[in-house]
């Protein structure tokens, strides 16, 4: 874990949307920067793909662990 630094006016802008999205202002950090990172490496797919695929990949994992 490290430190990142970030401009003022986008950690306000973190904190706002993650009071809206119930998730801590560094938990909103990591998920803009894990969609901006997906979105860079998959310039084709569109937001709602991504988000998508990435709850699909969530649900497999839970899936792959209760059947264990």
């Amino acid at each position: 874990m490290g430190i990142v630094k970030i401009d003022e006016g986008l950690h306000e802008e973190a904190r706002r949307a993650s009071t809206v999205m119930c998730r801590s202002t560094n938990a909103q950090a990591e998920f803009w920067m894990t969609i901006g990172m997906l979105a860079e490496a998959n310039p084709t797919l569109t937001f709602n793909e991504i988000v998508r695929d990435q709850l699909v990949r969530a649900r497999a994992g839970l899936a792959e662990r209760s059947a264990a």
